[in-house]
């Protein structure tokens, strides 16, 4: 069913911007997620999954687009920040994987889940105390979970500076609020091309299933994102 609430904003030109607007101020003030690791961290203590992107068709394609690019660019190491519960991994094919998550339910679900499987490693944020490097780092349906700024700065510092040659973000690109708890768009290419230069944008590729407010479930408002290390010259 379509919000009565949005479909009058259609509607009113002049008032419907400054309303939406107001709307979302007092629904983020009211509901606002203070931590977003702590957010993650009781939601799937809670029994809670990843969210609708890692499960069904949208699982499905980015699979599809993850899977093809290892094996087109011989990847032969890859590091997931924002693993999650593990149900998008089930359909990856990586030679060498290691996910990395700021929920400890969510690493002990990984671990056990995997424990048969020596090509892949979990680890609690908190734990990589030295620095980890791969050839592929990925971001999947994260950034715009990164309520808080700080958050999202040490998060990019970390994703782009553990890359050895490509990083693939899987997100929304635009600066909005969004009418949920623990959402916020960020245009994140903005603090890519200010804070690292030596990485240029290789390819965005749409989503298949582009977000449909009827389908929420099996939409997405996340594209694919390649960045390219630029290596100097010797």
């Amino acid at each position: 069913m379509i919000d009565p609430i949005k479909r009058f904003m259609q509607e009113v030109p002049y008032l419907g911007p400054s309303l939406t607007s107001l709307r979302r101020r007092l629904w983020n003030r009211l509901f606002k997620v203070k931590s977003s690791s702590k957010y993650w961290e009781r939601r799937y203590r809670l029994g809670g999954n990843s969210g609708a992107g890692s499960y069904d068709r949208l699982a499905e394609f980015k699979a599809n687009v993850l899977n093809k690019f290892v094996e087109e660019h011989n990847i032969a190491s890859v590091i997931e920040y924002g693993s999650g519960d593990g149900a998008q991994l089930q359909r990856a094919k990586y030679p060498c994987y290691t996910g990395v998550d700021v929920s400890a339910t969510a690493v002990k679900r990984c671990r056990r889940l995997f424990a048969g499987d020596p090509s892949k490693k979990f680890f609690i944020s908190d734990e990589l105390t030295p620095r980890i490097t791969a050839d592929l780092t990925l971001s999947l349906d994260v950034i715009y979970h990164l309520v808080e700024d700080s958050v999202f700065d040490t998060y990019m510092r970390q994703l782009f500076d553990s890359a050895t040659r490509f990083v693939i973000v899987y997100s929304s690109n635009v600066d909005e609020m969004w009418f949920g708890s623990h959402v916020r768009h960020r245009q994140f290419t903005r603090w890519i091309e200010q804070r690292r230069p030596d990485w240029r944008l290789l390819l965005i590729l749409k989503n298949a299933y582009p977000y449909d407010d009827k389908n929420p479930a099996g939409s997405s408002f996340a594209d694919f994102y390649i960045f390219e290390f630029l290596r100097s010259e010797p």
